[in-house]
């Protein structure tokens, strides 16, 4: 998991190295989307293949593709063939989280699962701030390639643990269930054209077919014997709400992530270091609050603290709106991610046991998948429909060249002063808008929180595979 979630970051920070030695920047984009695409789709798939195959054999599967597309990606010689070995690695990497929780949620009973999934909550935060220190360290003292080779080493280890250590039970009706292909299929066709369309790729082709996709996978999972997203999990009110509390939660950390440290450079001339201490705190509040809300979480209950988390969400993207908007220090804005990531560590760790006490031990991949998925979907298309609505409302206004002059290593200084001040203000005016929707997206979130049921802990892990022979 702690290579999972650092990989985008460490690869973020090599990126204009790796153009510099591949070449192919009009590709740079995809480097990144790809992977993000892959996994995203790929989350239910490996979730639904947990249950009906079992975790371990999910897992190592999974590992195999992330380092597969590890050693392609750093032996790629081309742009195209980078984001290929992206593509692969992506598939992955959409199994490492979910099917690790879901390992978690078998072998441990709820009291102990809120601590050890608080400390997995926490390594997302720690992994986030680490990514981008390590990838910087990596490009410097050895290669770029060894952005990627570094996850060997560390995954074969892993595989091996799990081979040696991880032992379920023997399964006959489980092995005889067949993965549902055609669910497959149009769940991955209607995501990847969705995501297509809200970031401005031929939206009149890729978001009715979308929609028709969609419409074929609900079909499709009614009949189904054994579908990959049973339509029946959403009768359980807390899987439902929690569904859409996860999407909104991404919706307003991806964006906050993806936008801010770009308002604070192209509006407020930071430079790429300040920018990223700005939205640093929200990494340091995540992995506390995550880790307290672990421990609490058997004593007051997952309703409490996803609604205290959310509380924490409405407060850090109002703070944020108010503060862009009153050119606040970059200090205070601080402040606000800290408790922005507070209220996200708080509600994302309840959220996910709640998840899995509402469902058997024979649906939980699944349940954890679409737990996973739902966050991931709602920070991959507000990213993409946020990030054209940028686009339009900068189109005729600012100058692409200049701007991008102004982005980059150089700082602007081959530019006219006169011409950064102006370029700084449209950009501000133009991306206000998107922390007014970050902040009603929080609003909406928090609406959905208090209708969060009251979910009652069982003492113990729901039928927890014997482990050892």
């Amino acid at each position: 998991m702690f290579m999972s979630a650092m990989e985008a970051t460490v690869v973020a920070t090599a990126m204009p190295t790796i153009v510099a030695d591949l070449h192919g920047i009009e590709l740079y984009g995809w480097v990144g989307s790809i992977y993000m695409l892959a996994s995203t789709v790929s989350i239910p798939l490996w979730g639904s293949l947990a249950d009906l195959r079992g975790r371990k054999p999910a897992m190592l599967w999974g590992m195999g593709f992330f380092l597969l597309g590890s050693v392609m990606s750093g032996a790629s010689r081309t742009m195209a063939m980078l984001v290929l070995s992206r593509a692969v690695q992506g598939i992955g990497a959409g199994s490492l989280q979910p099917v690790s929780l879901t390992i978690v949620g078998d072998l441990y009973t709820v009291e102990e699962r809120g601590r050890i999934q608080g400390y997995f909550g926490a390594l997302w935060g720690v992994a986030g701030m680490a990514g981008p220190l390590l990838g910087g360290l990596i490009v410097r003292a050895l290669s770029w390639q060894w952005v990627f080779y570094i996850n060997l080493p560390f995954g074969l280890l892993s595989g091996a643990m799990l081979v040696a250590f991880f032992h379920e039970a023997a399964d006959l009706a489980r092995k005889s269930r067949r993965l549902d292909l055609a669910g497959a299929v149009t769940l991955t066709v209607s995501v990847l054209s969705l995501l297509l369309g809200v970031g401005g790729s031929h939206p009149s082709l890729t978001l009715p077919l979308a929609a028709l996709s969609f419409g074929a996978f609900i079909a499709v999972e009614r009949r189904a014997a054994e579908p990959v997203v049973p339509l029946s999990l959403f009768a359980h009110r807390t899987i439902a709400v929690a569904s859409v509390v996860g999407t909104l939660m991404g919706t307003v950390m991806m964006s906050t992530l993806m936008f801010l440290p770009l308002f604070m450079q192209a509006a407020r001339g930071a430079t790429p270091t300040e920018a990223g201490t700005t939205v640093a705190p929200m990494l340091l509040g995540w992995p506390l609050a995550s880790t307290v809300s672990g421990r609490l979480l058997p004593r007051v209950g997952p309703r409490s603290l996803v609604r205290a988390g959310l509380a924490f969400v409405l407060v850090g993207t109002l703070a944020v709106w108010l503060l862009v908007g009153g050119r606040a220090s970059a200090n205070a804005l601080r402040v606000a991610m800290f408790a922005f990531g507070t209220g996200m560590g708080l509600a994302n760790t309840a959220l996910l046991i709640a998840v899995q006490e509402s469902v058997g031990q024979a649906q939980r991949g699944i349940a954890t998948a679409t737990s996973m998925f739902s966050r991931s979907i709602g920070g991959a298309v507000s990213v993409g429909a946020l990030g054209a609505l940028l686009a339009h409302r900068l189109a005729g206004v600012v100058d692409e060249a200049q701007l991008n002059a102004m982005l980059g290593p150089a700082r602007g200084r081959s530019l006219d002063a006169h011409a950064v001040a102006v370029m700084a203000g449209a950009v501000e005016r133009a991306m206000l808008p998107i922390f007014v929707v970050i902040a009603a997206v929080g609003a909406l979130a928090a609406a959905c929180g208090m209708a969060f049921p009251d979910v009652s802990l069982s003492r113990r892990a729901v039928a927890p595979p014997p482990v050892g022979e």
